[in-house]
């Protein structure tokens, strides 16, 4: 059952996600309304796909996902809601929790609700040592608030994330989820951590991604580098 809402918006940034776009945007919708897709200068075709969205917001090349979502946090701002969910667009986040974490988030609208995701057994190693790490250093950063750095399934008081986005160069790729957190735990923001499944879907079935394990892992490494420098400064 849909679920219409005039304050919660979902959020999905889009860049050459291939097939699974289609499903994950149908499952989106088929729980919440509205589903809004940022295409972010995608060649691949998908944005046929996307036409199926409430909303499509479309950029002109490929900037990054933090760039999309913090376009798409405007155009909600802006539309006059509170709060964005956000969720990727290649079938990794699950689309029947959509009312669940918004149910939360309206119960307690100054929080973030942050998924902690609950990996199956076809989870890449590597992407989970990854995660391992940058959630150590996140811990340490926000006081063990923040449980998962870089699950993209959440949801954001938008007025707040766009604050932060605002006030940084940075937090324009896969940097967005860590530092857009720590930053507002930093200004009062309370994390609400929630279990989330996560699925890696394989390239048979469509799936299909943008991360690179070592370009990525190195900026990441500069950011925690960054921030706790920020930290140890008092400059947060």
């Amino acid at each position: 059952m849909r679920v219409p809402s005039a304050t919660h918006v979902v959020l999905i940034p889009s860049y050459n996600p291939g097939r699974l776009l289609g499903p994950t945007l149908a499952g989106a919708m088929g729980a919440w309304a509205p589903v809004w897709v940022v295409d972010d200068g995608s060649t691949d075709g998908s944005l046929a796909a996307a036409e199926a969205a409430d909303r499509v917001i479309r950029r002109a090349r490929n900037g990054g996902k933090g760039a999309a979502v913090r376009d798409g946090a405007a155009a909600a701002a802006e539309a006059g809601f509170t709060h964005v969910l956000t969720m990727d667009a290649d079938g990794q986040h699950p689309a029947g929790l959509i009312p669940r974490f918004m149910e939360v988030s309206r119960a307690n609208p100054g929080a973030m609700v942050l998924g902690v995701p609950v990996f199956g057994a076809e989870a890449p190693a590597l992407r989970v040592l990854g995660r391992r790490v940058s959630n150590w250093w996140t811990r340490l950063e926000t006081g063990g608030a923040v449980a998962d750095s870089l699950f993209g399934f959440r949801v954001y008081p938008v007025g707040k994330l766009l604050a932060v986005l605002r006030e940084s160069r940075h937090m324009r790729g896969y940097d967005l989820e860590v530092e857009a957190a720590v930053r507002l735990v930093w200004g009062g923001t309370t994390a609400i951590n929630l279990p989330a499944p996560v699925a890696y879907p394989a390239r048979s079935e469509g799936g299909v991604s943008h991360f690179r394990y070592l370009r990525d892992n190195a900026l990441l490494a500069g950011m925690h580098a960054r921030l706790l420098l920020a930290m140890l400064r008092g400059r947060r």
